[in-house]
């Protein structure tokens, strides 16, 4: 029935296929899950719905969990088992779903043409007041399991097949997810002669003892020499990684009964000890099959790769929730996601996939850790909280996590100095960025999150209706200190930090002053010369960083460098032979360590969310559609036509889309009323 869901605690499918992602990470033939706090599901709760029937009706419960139905009326009360028709009314009926489950979260589905499950329905866990239900819209039919999350798979067959180092080496179009599939003729072959050997002898042919034995456990020599052991395959991101055979990160033998091997990342494949005639190679990808809600082509082709290869990147990571990598962690990462908010908007446009993302990465109260241990990623939730409601208008939402984001800031304001900075606490990860910078104490940059933080808030609890102006004035506060003990007015610009005494200047902590209006309008202009155009200043290596540093620039209309930015750096990695962008790369380094990292001969993810920031600078600031209010239902189309001999974009907005076509002549721009599949 139409708009019926399967129904849960909200929060609990999340949290349970978060715990699943991170436990499903298999590396070199290990499990490695992610070894800090993570939040379970509830075991035990119960959905409400009280309904006033003008006629009797019936409706069935369907649950994975263990429990009972319990239909009350105004002179009575009966329990029923799941999954049996139940009758009930007129009047006014109140109906208890109670439902228990040790495996996971417990969930259910009603059916029915009046009492069926929908998003009126709420819950609670015997222990906190009622709240709304959560629900999926990929879980509309009783037959489905919400445990499970059902990927689209699509059949690839290899572009390329060479016989290299005794073996065989597949090469597929791009990076993709998927699981290997090897069939091995050479099995199927002697498969044949066994049972051709078999029939004989069963119909009179004695044979030779020999030719018996070798049919029998098929360790017959084959005509090239090879015998029919177990194959392994190699998969890799790069070629070099799969002929390393030593540190490639997946080796498999498949599966005797499908051929498979475990979905995994891959573009080539390596099988050791065969011919190319040996074996039938193919790729399952498995993905999230979301609509084709944008496009950009222009006159500069190698912006058009750059774009095509940055969306093929994004869909890779982008799943039921948005993961940091297709590769190594494949983990939920606070940083790498608040990134992925922005691109999204102007990609898929998909509100859920935010949603999901942020629950499973809170998790539930109280607050005692930092998100994914990491004091920077805390306070990005919080700002990716705002950047989903500005985006999405999504206020039941916003009413749903506020209580969290309170006790997160609570929790930060558990650990500041005398000086009323934010420091971390015993294991805490102070990140920022993989950069040369003073860490010494409270970092200036932290402290540039943590106002930010204490803005959105404000922003926040003003959306809800609430009235709190403590939030703004502890950010006036807080941006006095930062003021007072990191402005440098020799350098004109913010030091890393002040306890070491370095007064050491990187562009990190001044890229969020201007990013965050934390800067003056004077300091943004010592700021600019000082350090962002000061080739002294190292420079930033990371896509991650460069996001930050690059919105800066377009905000401040440097839009030229910019350009000439995603050009030459992320052009730089489609020189290199790229097929999605990578998790770090320095233009400087040599080819030979170009996929290094973590001490790793393989150690670096070659597809990398953080690295599609390219699809919201050219979408955002030069198609320039820039979004006046909260929802995406108000917007202005400024396209900086001076890059470009043409273009043609197409970009949602709200429920409809935006066409932007420049011929070099005219500017057209036409917004459909509803949302079409490109």
């Amino acid at each position: 029935m139409e708009h019926t869901f399967w129904i849960w605690y909200p929060g609990d499918f999340e949290l349970y296929h978060a715990m699943k992602q991170n436990f499903s990470r298999v590396e070199r033939g290990f499990g490695w899950p992610a070894f800090w706090k993570s939040e379970g599901f509830r075991n035990r709760v119960a959905f409400r719905r009280t309904y006033e029937l003008e006629q009797e009706i019936s409706f069935t419960v369907f649950s994975n969990a263990i429990g009972h139905v319990l239909v009350t009326w105004e002179n009575g009360e009966k329990k029923y088992p799941f999954g049996k028709k139940i009758t009930a009314g007129p009047g006014k009926v109140k109906v208890s779903i109670h439902a228990g489950c040790v495996e996971a979260f417990p969930c259910a589905y009603v059916q029915g043409e009046v009492i069926h499950s929908d998003k009126t329905w709420m819950a609670e866990d015997y222990s906190q007041p009622l709240v709304p239900v959560g629900v999926c819209k990929y879980f509309t039919k009783p037959e489905q399991k919400p445990t499970v999350w059902e990927y689209t798979e699509k059949e690839c067959k290899p572009v390329k097949i060479s016989e290299v180092n005794g073996g065989v080496l597949a090469e597929f179009e791009t990076e993709l997810t998927a699981a290997v599939s090897v069939k091995d003729k050479r099995k199927t072959a002697l498969e044949k002669e066994k049972r051709k050997v078999v029939k004989n002898i069963e119909n009179g042919y004695e044979g030779n003892a020999e030719e018996i034995s070798d049919a029998g456990n098929c360790r017959k020599e084959s005509d090239s020499g090879d015998s029919c052991d177990v194959l392994e395959v190699f998969c890799g991101e790069s070629e070099d990684e799969a002929l390393d055979l030593e540190h490639c990160y997946y080796s498999w033998q498949p599966d005797p009964v499908t051929n498979r091997c475990p979905c995994c990342a891959v573009r080539f494949a390596f099988i050791p000890n065969c011919k190319a005639e040996d074996v039938e190679i193919t790729a399952f990808y498995q993905y999230v099959d979301f609509p084709k809600r944008a496009s950009f082509k222009c006159s500069d082709q190698k912006l058009n790769k750059i774009w095509e290869v940055a969306e093929h990147t994004f869909r890779l990571c982008s799943g039921i929730f948005f993961l940091d990598g297709v590769k190594r962690d494949k983990w939920i990462w606070s940083g790498d996601a608040y990134q992925s908010f922005f691109v999204n908007q102007y990609l898929l446009a998909d509100p859920d996939i935010d949603q999901r993302t942020l629950l499973a990465l809170r998790g539930n109260n109280p607050m005692t850790r930092h998100i994914n241990t990491i004091m920077d990623y805390s306070l990005f939730w919080i700002l990716g909280v705002l950047y989903h409601y500005e985006a999405y208008g999504d206020l039941d939402f916003v009413r749903q996590v506020y209580p969290k984001m309170c006790s997160l800031m609570e929790f930060c304001e558990g650990q500041l100095d005398e000086n009323g900075f934010l420091v971390g606490r015993e294991n805490d990860w102070i990140y920022i960025d993989w950069a040369d910078m003073d860490k010494t104490g409270a970092l200036c940059a932290e402290q540039m999150l943590f106002a930010a933080c204490w803005q959105t808030m404000a922003k926040v609890s003003a959306a809800l209706g609430e009235e709190n102006p403590e939030y703004m004035e502890k950010y006036e506060k807080l941006i006095g200190q930062i003021r007072k003990f990191y402005w440098d007015q020799e350098k004109g610009a913010f030091i890393d930090s002040f306890e070491s005494g370095k007064r050491n200047v990187t562009r990190h902590a001044n890229i969020f002053a201007i990013l965050f209006h934390i800067a003056t309008q004077e300091e943004q202009e010592k700021i600019l010369t000082n350090v962002i155009k000061n080739d002294e200043i190292p420079a930033i290596t990371t896509p991650y960083f460069s996001f930050f540093e690059l919105d800066m620039l377009c905000q401040t209309g440097e839009l030229e460098l910019v350009f000439n930015k995603i050009r030459d750096y992320w052009g730089g990695m489609l020189d290199r032979g790229a097929v999605t962008f990578w998790e770090e790369f320095d233009p400087e380094a040599p080819v030979e360590t170009q996929y290094d990292m973590y001490g790793d001969r393989f150690g670096k993810s070659l597809c990398h969310a953080w690295a599609a920031s390219p699809i919201y600078f050219l979408a955002k600031y030069f198609m320039g559609l820039k979004f006046t209010g909260v929802g995406g239902k108000e917007f202005v189309v400024e396209p900086h036509t001076e890059f470009f001999d043409s273009f043609d974009c197409t970009l949602p907005v709200a429920e409809g889309q935006v066409h932007i076509v420049w011929d070099g002549n005219e500017l057209k721009v036409e917004k459909t009323a509803h949302r079409l599949d490109l």
